[in-house]
């Protein structure tokens, strides 16, 4: 895919349905009773690999495009899988499904590409062996692939080492199948959709600040979920127009969950021209469509309880400091490192290769803003994020730049670069 830079963009955007709930939804829908609707559910690559492995544990799944109907079975209702479950690139598929797994009265096996192979999975392993699950990792490595063996659960209560919605996920998803209430405590509060969403089925969940308390063997039952335009595919929008001059773009639907908000606080602090229309308060999740502006970005520190809130923004933040006045000072990010890329080091290298101002740290990184960037090739190494973060950057920098393998957005927002391109429609080709 080749960018060219552009003057102005104008006009609105739907993004598609947030991954995050979309995952959730198909999982609880197969647990609790009856028919679960879920509409707007994002058709990306790692939610239809959520879908494919409880086909496979015998739940009837069906798909309309963006809206899917879930014939729940109840906790018991999952059957042993004849093949091996498979995740794809789907962290969140690996991490959440562990936990859901290590209830059931059969064995599973669980694999995915090259790149969950890679991925860290002894931050589950260890809370769920706690618990008395058997679980581990076939090579030894505390990476996929696993094997999940059917075994008592027991009621504990767990601190997480780190503020993580898939750690804690799987905890108290695993919670439903203990012998007794199972807490989760957090050193800073991680996208709470999980919490928000078994309430609404029906289970019986306290949440207080940063720790989460679940009480076992609820009966679920099915829900229609509207599922709000997924905050994180809205990070490249609302950037494009912050960058470019002359610009004005209208985000439709897009979540607000304070949790996952933290993209909006930052642009905000850089001075963004950034509006809320039509928002929608609701008991499960808000959303308001977004009116967002070229402005005239300054630096900002980016750390702390906020990094859970906009985790995987950090590449498209990263973009949009380089046209900032002044320095900008991501840190406290280590999570990055272990994501579909090393994604501190495949920011900082392609932006380098781009003309910025960057180093990496330890745990994040410094931008010293305001030098223009130029066009180049953009290996994403595979990453989704990646490859969306620079075709945005492509689009303000001086002359033309390339972004290799750009069919790895698919595994978040496949339309993405259409969607882009009714915004822009000379830049991209």
């Amino acid at each position: 895919m080749n960018i060219k830079p552009t003057s102005s963009l104008s006009g609105e955007v739907t993004i598609p349905g947030d991954k995050s709930i979309s995952h959730r939804g198909i999982m609880l829908g197969a647990l609790a009773m009856g028919r679960t609707e879920l509409t707007n559910f994002l058709e990306g690559a790692d939610c239809l690999s959520t879908i494919s492995c409880f086909q496979k544990m015998g739940i009837d799944i069906e798909r309309q495009g963006s809206r899917v109907l879930i014939q729940g079975k109840g906790l018991h209702g999952l059957k042993e899988p004849d093949s091996l479950l498979d995740v794809g690139n789907s962290g969140t598929t690996t991490r959440l499904i562990s936990g859901i797994l290590a209830g059931q009265a059969f064995t599973s096996h669980l694999n995915g590409d090259a790149s969950i192979q890679k991925r860290p999975m002894k931050r589950i392993i260890d809370p769920l062996t706690i618990m008395g699950a058997d679980i581990r990792s076939d090579l030894s490595n505390d990476c996929a692939p696993l094997t999940i063996s059917p075994s008592p659960l027991h009621g504990i209560s767990y601190s997480s080492a780190i503020a993580s919605a898939q750690v804690k996920s799987c905890i108290l998803l695993a919670g439903l199948y203990a012998d007794g209430p199972t807490t989760v405590t957090e050193p800073a509060l991680s996208r709470d959709h999980t919490e928000r969403m078994l309430r609404s089925f029906g289970a019986d969940l306290i949440s207080e600040g940063t720790k989460a308390v679940i009480s076992p063997e609820p009966e679920l039952i099915g829900q229609k979920i509207s599922i709000p335009g997924d905050i994180s595919s809205a990070a490249y929008f609302l950037a494009a127009a912050l960058i470019t001059e002359h610009s004005e773009i209208l985000i439709k639907n897009v979540g607000t969950n304070p949790t996952r908000n933290g993209i909006l606080r930052v642009c905000e602090s850089m001075g963004a021209k950034l509006s809320y229309v039509n928002p929608s308060p609701t008991s499960l999740e808000p959303s308001a469509d977004l009116l967002v502006r070229s402005s005239s970005l300054n630096a900002t520190v980016i750390d702390g309880a906020l990094i859970p809130t906009l985790i995987d923004e950090i590449p498209m933040i990263a973009v949009m400091a380089c046209f900032a006045k002044g320095t900008t000072i991501i840190k406290d990010a280590a999570e990055l490192k272990v994501k579909e890329s090393n994604r501190i080091d495949v920011v900082v290298k392609n932006l380098k290769k781009m003309g910025a101002e960057i180093e990496a740290t330890e745990d994040g990184m410094i931008i010293h803003g305001g030098k223009p960037l130029h066009g180049a090739v953009i290996d994403p190494q595979l990453d989704h994020r990646i490859a969306m973060s620079f075709a945005i950057a492509g689009l303000a920098a001086e002359g033309e730049t390339t972004i290799l393998h750009p069919e790895c957005v698919t595994i978040s927002y496949p339309d993405f670069f259409r969607d882009l391109n009714s915004l822009c429609p000379s830049s991209l080709f």
